[in-house]
C-alpha cells in the first residue's frame, strides 16, 4: 500500500471508527450508569441486575444475527449506490428484530423468577432480579429496532449523528437513574427498579429520534413497499450469511451466560466482582468495536464495487490496526481499572477478586482485539461468517467451558482459577486467525446485478 493510500485508509477508518468508538463508549455508559448508581446502593443490587441483564444480552445475540447479516449486504449495496435494496434489507432487519423483541418481552415478563433462578440459587438475588426484569423487558422491542437504525447510520456515513444520539441517551439515562434509584423530593427511591424504568425511557427517546431521522432521508426512508418487501431470492441471500453469524453469536453469547451461571454458583462476591469487571471491559472495548465495524464497512463497500485488490490491501492493513488496538486496550485498563475499584461498594473478598480479574483482563483484551477486528470485521465483510462460529465452538464449548465446569463443580478450585479458565477461549483462537485469513474466502462480492435504485 502506497503512503498516499495508507493516509487515505487511515483517514477513512478514523472518520468511521472514532465516532463509532465514542458511540460504543457512550452506549456502554448507558448500561454502566445503572451499574455505577447501583454500585453505591448494595452489592446484592448490582449482582441481581447484572444477572437480570443476561436476558437482554441473550436477546441481543438473536437480533444481532439478523442485523449484522443484513449489514453485510447493505454495505455492499450502499457501495453500489443501490438504495432500493438498501431499504429492502433494512426493512428485513427491522422485521426480524421486532419479532425477536416481542418474544423476549413476553418470556421475561411471565417467567422472570424462573429465568433468574437458572443463573443463581440466591433467593435475594432472584427477588431483586425478577422485579427489575419485569419492568426492563418493556424496553426490549425498542432496543432491537433501534439497533437496526444505528446500523444504517454507520453504513450511510452518519456515524456522527449516532454519536449525538448516544450523548443524549447517556445524559437522560444518568439523570433518570439518579432520581429514580435514590429518589428526590416527592419522587420515591425505587432502587434497582428505578434503573429499569430509566432504561425504558432511554430506548424510547433514542428510537423516536432515529425514526424521525430516517423518514427525512430519501435514500433510507422506509415506505410500506420496502418495510414489508418479501423475496425468496433475497431471503436466501440473507440466510447464506445468517448460519455463520448464528453459530458465532450464539456460541459466544451463551458462553457469556454460562460464565454468569458458573460465577453465580460461586457466591455473591464472585458475581459482583465479575459484574464490575464486565463494566470495565464494556468501557474499554468500544474502540476495538469501532475499528472492527469501520473496517468491515470499508472492505464491504470495496467488494460491492468489485475492487478486490484494494479490499485485499485494506485487509492486510487491518493486522496493524488490531495490534495497535490491543496495546491501547491495555493502556485503558490501567486507567479504568483503578477507577472502578475505588467507585464500587464491594466486600473485601469481592474487591480482591476484582483486582485479580482486571489484571487478567489486560491479557484477554489483546487477544480480543485480533479476534474482533480480523475475525469479526474483515471476514464477514465478504460473507465469511462461518469461521468465527467454528472457532468459538471449538475454543469455547469444547475447551474453556467444559474445563471451567469441571473446575467449579467437580474439583472446587479457587474462584480465580475458574475465572481464568473460562476466559482462555479468546486467547487460544489467536494463532489460527492468520491461517484462515490467507485462504481469502472473505474476498467476495455478494451483490446482485439485477437490482434497480
Amino acid at each position: 500500500m502506497s503512503p498516499e493510500e495508507r493516509r487515505k485508509f487511515n483517514k477513512q477508518l478514523m472518520s468511521l471508527a472514532v465516532p463509532m468508538a465514542l458511540q460504543n463508549l457512550l452506549g456502554a455508559l448507558v448500561g454502566a450508569s445503572d451499574a455505577f448508581m447501583l454500585g453505591r446502593l448494595t452489592q446484592d443490587a448490582i449482582a441481581a441486575v447484572s444477572l437480570a441483564n443476561q436476558i437482554a444480552f441473550v436477546m441481543s445475540l438473536f437480533y444481532s444475527i439478523a442485523i449484522v447479516a443484513s449489514s453485510v449486504l447493505i454495505s455492499q449495496y450502499w457501495g453500489k449506490k443501490d438504495y432500493l435494496n438498501v431499504r429492502r434489507f433494512l426493512g428485513m432487519a427491522i422485521r426480524y428484530a421486532f419479532v425477536i423483541g416481542v418474544i423476549f418481552t413476553v418470556g421475561a415478563f411471565f417467567f422472570a423468577e424462573q429465568l433468574i433462578g437458572i443463573l443463581t440459587p440466591e433467593q435475594e438475588l432472584i427477588r431483586i432480579g425478577a422485579e427489575y426484569l419485569r419492568i426492563v423487558c418493556f424496553s426490549y422491542i425498542f432496543t432491537a429496532v433501534l439497533r437496526c437504525f444505528l446500523m444504517i447510520m454507520k453504513i450511510s456515513g452518519h456515524a456522527k449523528l449516532s454519536l449525538w444520539i448516544s450523548v443524549v441517551t447517556v445524559v437522560v439515562d444518568m439523570t433518570a437513574d439518579f432520581f429514580l434509584i435514590y429518589g428526590f423530593g416527592k419522587i420515591p427511591a425505587l432502587g434497582a427498579n428505578g434503573s429499569a424504568y430509566s432504561t425504558v425511557v432511554v430506548e424510547v427517546v433514542a428510537l423516536t429520534w432515529c425514526v424521525i431521522w430516517a423518514q427525512r432521508n430519501a435514500d433510507i426512508r422506509l415506505r410500506r413497499d420496502s418495510l414489508f418487501y418479501f423475496s425468496k431470492a433475497y431471503e436466501r441471500d440473507l440466510w447464506k450469511i445468517i448460519p455463520g453469524m448464528a453459530a458465532s453469536s450464539l456460541a459466544w453469547g451463551f458462553s457469556i451466560t454460562m460464565h454468569s451461571f458458573i460465577l453465580g454458583h460461586l457466591g455473591t462476591d464472585a458475581t459482583a466482582a465479575a459484574s464490575v469487571t464486565t463494566v470495565a471491559q464494556s468501557l474499554i472495548q468500544g474502540l476495538t468495536h469501532g475499528l472492527s465495524t469501520g473496517i468491515s464497512i470499508m472492505i464491504g463497500q470495496l467488494l460491492g464495487r468489485n475492487e478486490l485488490e484494494k479490499a485485499k490491501e485494506y485487509g492486510a492493513r487491518s493486522w496493524g490496526v488490531a495490534f495497535a488496538s490491543g496495546m491501547i486496550n491495555v493502556l485503558l485498563i490501567c486507567i479504568v481499572g483503578p477507577l472502578v475499584y475505588l467507585f464500587y461498594v464491594l466486600e473485601p473478598l469481592a474487591k480482591q477478586y476484582l483486582v485479580q480479574m482486571l489484571i487478567f483482563l489486560a491479557f484477554y483484551m489483546v487477544a480480543y482485539a485480533y479476534n474482533t477486528i480480523i475475525t469479526c470485521g474483515v471476514f464477514p465483510a465478504g460473507g465469511d461468517s462461518m469461521y468465527d462460529g467454528i472457532s468459538v465452538l471449538i475454543a469455547t464449548w469444547c475447551f474453556a467451558i467444559p474445563l471451567a465446569l469441571v473446575a467449579c463443580f467437580v474439583l472446587h478450585v479457587p474462584v480465580m482459577v475458574v475465572y481464568v479458565i473460562m476466559c482462555l477461549d479468546e486467547i487460544v483462537k489467536v494463532p489460527f486467525i492468520k491461517w484462515r485469513y490467507n485462504k481469502f474466502i472473505w474476498l467476495k462480492n455478494l451483490t446482485k446485478e439485477t437490482a434497480t435504485s
